[in-house]
């Protein structure tokens, strides 16, 4: 059986314990490096590996230090301290420059518990939003593959059509999932939460440079609730807050098509004039 075209973005050698081995998959390719959020997943699944593992993901907080050339890279995630129900971890990837010396090119942290059951209120309820089903699929960006790994159905705030500085808002609604489909699992989830294009084209209506810089997730559901969703879609609702010197926010929520807030994010992202 063939492997699903991101779990082969994620496949990791184990090198030494906590190291890893990983190459670049082009079928992720953003503009000038692999799509953000499959990098991402990419360090999760580093945690997710270790034979230390306690746990599940509770949150992760990934700092893009440098664009990934295309190639081969090294992983090492380091559980730094481990309590009785939580555990706390650091990442780093680096890639050989032309020297063949090993730079950084991501930090992050993660954070992973056993859960318990307790108390529980969903006090960010789902939007009542048209059902993907008689939405058409788009594709925000051209000439970037990674988006043709998603099937994506915008609700509202879709890619701007008119480059012309006439944009309003920031707010973004749309329906997505895995293509070819693939069942939700903490990575895909993880990979999902950067699926939005900068804030800043869709307020400016205007091509400017922009980036990540740091993304946070927070999971909010466990292992069961992702298996339940299974291969339909999720709900993304994306909007920033301000655009100043250099730098917006961006923050979104995830939702399953049933209603259950999986996942929500933060990013700070720099943008130029």
């Amino acid at each position: 059986m063939n492997k699903h075209p991101f779990d082969l973005a994620l496949q990791l050698t184990p090198l030494e314990p906590g190291v890893y081995g990983g190459t670049t998959s082009e079928a992720y390719w953003n503009m000038v490096g692999p799509f953000g959020g499959v990098t991402a997943a990419t360090a999760l699944n580093a945690v997710l590996q270790h034979p230390s593992l306690l746990g599940e993901p509770v949150s992760l907080t990934v700092n893009y230090a440098g664009a990934l050339l295309a190639g081969a890279f090294r992983i090492t995630a380091t559980a730094q301290r481990t309590n009785r129900s939580t555990q706390h971890w650091t990442i780093e990837m680096t890639q050989a420059n032309a020297s063949g010396v090993q730079e950084v090119m991501l930090t992050a942290t993660a954070l992973t518990a056993l859960r318990r059951p307790t108390w529980g209120s969903e006090d960010t309820a789902m939007p009542g939003v048209a059902l993907p089903t008689g939405l058409p699929e788009e594709k925000p960006m051209t000439g970037v593959e990674w988006v043709h790994r998603y099937d994506m159905r915008f609700v509202e705030g879709a890619f701007p059509r008119e480059w012309d500085g006439r944009g309003e808002g920031s707010l973004s609604q749309l329906w997505m999932r895995d293509m070819p489909l693939r069942v939700l699992d903490f990575c895909s989830l993880s990979a999902m939460a950067d699926i939005f294009f900068p804030r800043v084209y869709l307020r400016r209506a205007l091509r400017v440079p922009a980036g990540t810089v740091s993304m946070t997730v927070y999971f909010h559901a466990d292992s069961a609730q992702l298996r339940d969703a299974g291969t339909a879609y999720l709900l993304g609702q994306a909007r920033a807050q301000t655009f100043r010197n250099g730098f917006f926010d961006q923050t979104s929520q995830l939702w399953s098509e049933a209603g259950l807030l999986l996942a929500t994010t933060s990013q700070i992202v720099y943008y130029k004039e």
